[in-house]
């Protein structure tokens, strides 16, 4: 990389006057556009072409206690509008990581979510005691999407008392004031049924959500395309059911904070996941794509909401959980000699399943 570094401008015209924090937890955040676990590894590429600490946070990807060299090659293969991924949490374990990434993103003056995982409950407890103290942590997401090694292989995040138990381990051991998010996997019959059992256990707000699962088989060798077979499926295609989750996970649990993700591309894209519940969301596999995407859908979504008349991001957060009114202005009857009263009439919309 030149010592000079360009970064391209996202915008050209003077961006609206919106109040664009939120709040996670018991921490305000300047903006609602973080990255996704796992798509820009703790910001230091995306940095040469935007500012990462004009987001209003970098999520790292997941950190596990020791080194782990991931699955095997080949490890992405593509899917209509999206694309499957099997790195396997390739990482150089949680203290390299605390000297080098986390120690760049504080001096990036950047917030960090730092994702963790684990394969015991032990081994998350340890991952948190070790980022007491540290500078620039915002925020822990707790990635119980990881087989439960003491409990054959069963994901935590499919069973409500596993991903509790990992939950109550973090929240004991997380520095004072830092709120810990559960990422929640959307491969599980009830996904508010999990959130609940997190929030119970301590949870200051939920993740929604993580890949799903999914297999690619390539029909010229005939094999499995990924080498650990099963991949987690992101990007477009997974939107309209990440949006699905949010908005279940909004009904039942109205006042916990929802980090949403899965599929955004555009401004427009975030703010279908805010209208459905989301307090903030995650962009992450279109940066493979445009590593200015972040950026660039954060200004995306304050022009949106500032078309639609908001003043303040928060307002429309959860908003099309309201029920549609139909506003008749006053004035004579057009049937009638009486003048017709004012009414406000919610609007029935029937889907089918």
């Amino acid at each position: 990389m030149s010592e000079l570094t360009l970064r391209p401008a996202v915008e050209t015209t003077a961006a609206p006057d919106i109040d664009m924090t939120t709040r996670l937890g018991s921490v305000t955040f300047p903006n609602p556009v973080f990255t996704a676990s796992g798509c820009a590894a703790a910001g230091q590429e995306l940095d040469q072409f935007f500012d990462v600490s004009e987001l209003g946070g970098v999520v790292t990807k997941s950190i596990m206690l020791a080194p782990r060299s991931g699955r095997p090659t080949p490890r992405m293969a593509e899917t209509p509008s999206g694309m499957l991924n099997s790195i396997g949490l390739q990482g150089p374990g949680i203290d390299a990581f605390l000297d080098k990434e986390l120690a760049w993103l504080a001096s990036r003056g950047a917030r960090a979510v730092v994702s963790i995982a684990g394969g015991t409950v032990e081994e998350y407890a340890k991952l948190t005691a070790k980022l007491r103290g540290r500078a620039g942590l915002a925020m822990i997401e707790v990635n119980i999407s990881c087989p439960n090694v003491e409990d054959r292989g069963q994901v935590f995040a499919c069973d409500p008392r596993a991903a509790a138990s990992v939950v109550q381990a973090v929240k004991r051991a997380a520095p004072s004031g830092v709120p810990v998010f559960a990422k929640l996997s959307p491969d599980v019959t009830d996904i508010a049924a999990i959130g609940k059992a997190c929030v119970d256990a301590g949870a200051d707000g939920l993740s929604v959500i993580n890949t799903l699962l999914g297999m690619v088989i390539d029909t010229d060798t005939m094999r499995p395309a990924l080498g650990g077979v099963t991949g987690g499926l992101s990007g477009p295609a997974i939107r309209p059911v990440a949006v699905r989750c949010v908005w279940q996970i909004r009904q039942a649990l109205p006042d916990v904070p929802i980090l949403g993700m899965g599929g955004i591309r555009t401004g427009l894209d975030a703010l279908e996941f805010v209208l459905a519940g989301a307090n903030a969301v995650s962009v992450g596999t279109t940066i493979f794509g445009d590593p200015t995407a972040p950026i660039r859908i954060l200004d995306e979504l304050a022009r949106a909401l500032a078309q639609r008349g908001f003043t303040r991001f928060e307002d429309a957060v959860g908003l099309a959980h309201q029920p549609p009114v139909v506003h008749v202005p006053e004035g004579p009857d057009p049937v009638g000699d009486e003048p017709a009263e004012p009414e406000h009439r919610p609007v029935s919309f029937e889907g089918g399943s």
